[in-house]
């Protein structure tokens, strides 16, 4: 039972770090209401994917903040091109990160995101 209750809050403690790919069908916060769905939903039942979610919902939430930044930014300095180079970029370290988190939590490893503010705690 515990063998499967574990394997369980691996899974979606996975499933809650890929979730964020909502981005890429929803664009506009479909990268932070899968996480936050997931980690409301399951938090309580393990405590595993309590942590995972508040990591992945934070991370998502500061990534929002970092794209809106940068195409202020661009907006105000920039080129359309160089707020593109950097959209980009913050989309594949993105993914990245997601992926590293995902398989972290696959594992049972924690796995703490960079440049998150801890929004939720």
């Amino acid at each position: 039972m515990l063998i499967e209750q574990n394997h369980k809050a691996r899974r979606w403690a996975a499933i809650c770090h890929l979730s964020a790919l909502g981005m890429l069908l929803f664009l506009m916060f479909g990268n932070i209401l899968g996480p936050l769905t997931i980690w409301l939903i399951k938090k309580r039942e393990f405590p595993f994917i309590d942590r995972h979610g508040k990591e992945a919902v934070n991370f998502q939430i500061s990534m929002s903040i970092y794209t809106v930044a940068i195409v202020a930014f661009a907006i105000a300095r920039l080129s359309i091109e160089a707020m593109l180079i950097l959209a980009v970029l913050l989309i594949v370290l993105n993914i990245i990160f997601i992926a590293i988190a995902a398989f972290r939590a696959s594992h049972g490893k924690s796995y703490q995101y960079p440049l998150t503010i801890p929004f939720v705690r």
